[in-house]
């Protein structure tokens, strides 16, 4: 009888132990945010800028904000893979492909639509689409928005894609190569073009919105870890976004000189990009989901990903609706 019952108190310690563990949450003092050196996503730049992130997210725990540049959104997707990052600035597209290899994470709000642009060189005319057969164009790696978008519209438009040379770069890889000659064009994101037009050494062609109209280009991604753990804090993290994208739309020039600032940019030539960029700074994910889920048909056409992903395992739009609400 005695040892039944030393069993039966040992047992309840057990259960007693395990509840407390699987209610305590993971305590998170240190946000690490990946952006991309891009005016897609100057909000983040200015919500760090303002000092909001840390204001906002203080009284949740966070003690410091720690950020990490990327040249294109896949590596940081990898990053995040990684366990590198908690938030990610980062083109819609390569997401798809991280959570369709394990990635836990979901899109919680929208950045912005549209935004860049198919530059060929001077010596180069631009005919539609089918012109481009025989030339070199750098755009961000496979599974990338541009990668994305730039495939689609050529395979719409009857042209086999295997007769352009799309060469995977970086953006300043990507200007480097047009200034050089090395490449007869780029297709990049905002606000490359506008260096490559303003040097002289190309001319726009075709900005990616005519290409397909208002597509989803960047997004906000978070961890999964992050929303079941710390729901409250993501909830600030997509209020504090909204904040700092409307701060951007009301304050665009300012919003220029903040991004010129940090990544040691021309001004005049930020200023351009934003006044004749073809994009927007938006927030709400809804937008998004349409061509975000076209994405994701294009990425298992062409095999990036192994089943084609659906609009709950990509997104989790509660967030931005209790903003709203």
């Amino acid at each position: 009888m005695r040892s039944q019952i030393i069993i039966a108190v040992v047992a309840l310690a057990v259960v007693a132990t395990l509840g407390c563990i699987s209610e305590k949450k993971a305590e998170v003092t240190t946000l690490n945010i990946g952006y991309q050196p891009s005016t897609h996503q100057i909000a983040e730049m200015v919500a760090m800028e303002k000092g909001w992130w840390l204001e906002d997210l203080k009284p949740f725990g966070i003690t410091e904000i720690k950020e990490f540049e990327f040249p294109s959104g896949p590596p940081e997707m990898q990053a995040m893979l990684a366990g590198s990052l908690d938030v990610a600035y980062v083109g819609t597209a390569p997401p798809i492909s991280a959570i369709a290899s394990g990635l836990d994470a979901k899109i919680v709000a929208a950045v912005n639509t549209n935004g860049s642009d198919l530059v060929l060189r001077p010596d180069k005319a631009y005919l539609g689409p089918s012109s481009l057969e025989g030339m070199s164009i750098g755009t961000f790696p496979p599974g990338s928005i541009q990668d994305t978008v730039m495939k689609k519209w050529l395979q719409e438009n009857g042209v086999d894609i295997d007769k352009v040379r799309i060469l995977p770069m970086g953006p300043g890889d990507a200007v480097t190569a047009i200034s050089a000659g090395k490449v007869d064009g780029v297709f990049l994101p905002a606000p490359s073009p506008s260096i490559v037009i303003l040097e002289g050494k190309g001319q726009e062609a075709l900005p990616s919105g005519q290409m397909w109209p208002n597509h989803a280009c960047c997004s906000l991604v978070v961890s999964g870890r992050l929303i079941r753990d710390n729901p409250e804090l993501v909830a600030q993290i997509v209020k504090t976004h909204l904040k700092a994208t409307e701060y951007v739309n009301s304050h665009p020039e300012e919003a220029a000189e903040i991004y010129a600032n940090r990544t040691k940019q021309d001004l005049k030539t930020v200023m351009h990009s934003v006044k004749n960029w073809d994009g927007e700074w938006v927030s709400d994910p809804h937008i998004q989901i349409p061509s975000t889920l076209e994405y994701a048909k294009v990425d298992y056409q062409m095999n990036y990903t192994q089943k084609e992903l659906s609009e709950e395992e990509l997104f989790d739009t509660s967030f931005f609706d209790r903003a709203k609400a």
